[in-house]
């Protein structure tokens, strides 16, 4: 009994050995890797080459699609007379004072439906409801309404921001841990407390997510009411430019709110990075 005893001591003690000198294998990581440094820049940068070769060896008509150069050339035009910044300036406004109130309009609406079970019955439906026809579709019955004015465009900019902060910020409310609830009741916090370190923090990433798409709904949706009797902007520089056949002009308007949208986006997502660095996440 005690050999066989020993000679099992003997195996197990040369397992041990045999499992310390094995290589360590590292966990293979989930997730893309490590993110690439510039990498946002690749795929813009790829399609410019792409186009600048289309258009060098004459794959591209000038007629149907302006050259890089062609574009570059009458952006400093544009420039020089003034009527990009001037057109750029009032774009940006319209699309701020939309974003604004939509993103108010979003989260007072999220937390009256996501904090109350009275309030989630009377708004949701709605909202779910105003979700599923497009923004772009109440144009008819928002020109007879308020004309076409810039309450219009900015109402119409608006209608289409609301909606995916709403929908993500309300998501975020209903995902909160219950545990940290079950913690501010135990620690008997008050309901404003509750709201400003539990609600609101626990939001956030849905917020932030709501707000990237948010954005861009406001980009597509400048890119429509400009075109409808505007006198001024990005959309009304292009449309003047169809008329007169000037398509370098209108590649002009595309790159811009190609631009304007891309530096939107990555401003948001600076922005998830630096307030929710307490997340770990496979992009990480």
């Amino acid at each position: 009994m005690s050999g066989q005893l020993a000679t099992l001591t003997g195996v197990r003690a040369e397992e041990r050995a045999t499992v310390a000198t094995r290589p360590v294998r590292r966990r293979r990581r989930l997730g893309p890797g490590k993110p690439i440094r510039f990498g946002a820049a690749i795929g813009p940068v790829l399609l410019l080459a792409i186009w600048s070769i289309g258009s060098a060896v004459g794959w591209l008509d000038p007629r149907v699609l302006s050259a890089p150069w062609t574009v570059v050339t009458t952006t400093g035009d544009l420039l020089a007379d003034g009527r990009l910044q001037s057109n750029l300036l009032t774009s940006t406004q319209r699309a701020a004072a939309g974003l604004g109130l939509g993103i108010a309009l979003g989260v007072v609406l999220a937390l009256l439906s996501g904090l109350s079970r009275v309030g989630e019955a009377i708004l949701d439906g709605p909202i779910q409801i105003k979700r599923a026809i497009p923004s772009l579709a109440l144009l008819p019955l928002l020109i007879l309404w308020l004309g076409i004015g810039e309450s219009m465009k900015i109402t119409t900019i608006t209608l289409g921001v609301f909606v995916p902060i709403y929908l993500h910020t309300h998501n975020g409310l209903r995902t909160i841990d219950s545990r940290y609830v079950e913690l501010a009741q135990t620690v008997g916090l008050s309901r404003w407390e509750f709201v400003r370190k539990v609600v609101l923090p626990g939001a956030l990433p849905g917020f932030l997510l709501g707000l990237r798409f948010a954005v861009t709904a406001a980009w597509l949706s400048l890119v429509v009411v400009e075109q409808i009797n505007s006198t001024s902007g990005i959309g009304y520089m292009m449309e003047l430019a169809r008329t007169y056949g000037q398509t370098d002009i209108i590649i002009v308007g595309l790159v811009l709110y190609g631009v304007l949208g891309l530096l939107s986006d990555g401003a948001v997502r600076l922005i998830q990075r630096k307030a929710l660095t307490w997340r770990r996440t496979l992009a990480d």
